[in-house]
């Protein structure tokens, strides 16, 4: 694996390059940033060219200056991959990752070769989301807005490590999927403005959070790039029955169940995420 800095809409961009093949893009959810796509590079490199970026605000690329959402991702990943030479490509995501796909494949349908997802928010969740027994599943979105939230989860290393692991412990279903990385995880949110910068993704997108939970969502044409769905069955952030309205999203899916797993497939069974991942890209033509 290289480690490059790719500037890129006026940003500096901490990238994680490995493999040969066809390029894919792999874009991490929160609380992570690259070196959660490590297991699945490792076993795809032989087939693909894995770029995993930092996003912005994320790891060791810049911080944003103020909210950075979906959309801002969405241009900085079009222009890193033009920075990188490279003019089509795969598209992997989850969680925030996943949000960031879906704007990108609307700004630039032609770029995507095919969109893969795992456990990710797309509008026909809806006001399911926001529904009384899920409260409890979202404080975080509404804590990371507050401008003490940095300075009381960043207090101290051991504070981070807490609330970090409580997310990546909790939202997993095999428990120890993150066990082998805890620290260098702390290490890294616990760097000078990554919590923050983090953070930032849920103060700008918290309008169309609420838009969506309201009902209110905008009412979108399908996006067309092939897209396969690969949705957790233990997610108890995001239950697989929000799967039902995909279909309203994208035009041309491909989805089932992932057996087994919780919120992070791609960490808790990397074998099985890595053969979806490559099935489904050759299917499209795409290896």
């Amino acid at each position: 694996m290289e480690h490059l800095t790719i500037r890129a809409n006026g940003a500096n961009f901490h990238v994680v390059r490995a493999g040969q093949g066809k390029p894919l893009l792999l874009l991490h959810g929160w609380p992570e940033f690259w070196l959660t796509w490590e297991p699945v590079i490792s076993r795809l490199s032989d087939r693909f060219t894995l770029i995993a970026p930092d996003l912005r605000g994320f790891g060791d690329s810049d911080k944003p200056d103020g909210p950075y959402g979906p959309d801002g991702h969405a241009a900085d990943m079009l222009a890193l991959m033009e920075g990188l030479g490279i003019e089509r490509f795969g598209l992997v995501g989850h969680d925030v990752g996943g949000a960031v796909m879906q704007p990108l494949a609307r700004q630039a349908p032609e770029r995507p070769a095919g969109l893969f997802f795992f456990d990710f928010v797309y509008p026909g969740i809806g006001p399911r989301m926001a529904a009384p027994d899920r409260l409890n599943h979202i404080w975080y979105q509404s804590f990371h807005q507050m401008e003490m939230a940095a300075a009381l989860v960043g207090a101290s290393r051991e504070s981070c490590r807490l609330y970090i692991g409580h997310f990546l412990k909790g939202w997993a279903h095999r428990k120890n999927a993150f066990d082998d990385v805890l620290d260098a995880f702390a290490d890294n949110f616990f760097k000078d403005g990554n919590l923050a910068g983090g953070f930032a993704h849920y103060r700008a997108s918290h309008a169309g959070r609420v838009a969506m939970m309201k009902g209110e969502a905008p009412k979108l044409p399908p996006i067309d790039v092939p897209t396969c769905v690969r949705w957790a069955e233990h997610d108890p952030l995001f239950p697989f029955a929000w799967t039902d309205r995909l279909g309203e999203t994208f035009s041309t899916l491909d989805l089932a169940m992932f057996p087994g797993v919780g919120h992070f497939p791609h960490r808790e069974y990397p074998d099985r995420a890595a053969a979806e991942i490559a099935a489904f890209f050759q299917r499209v033509g795409w290896s």
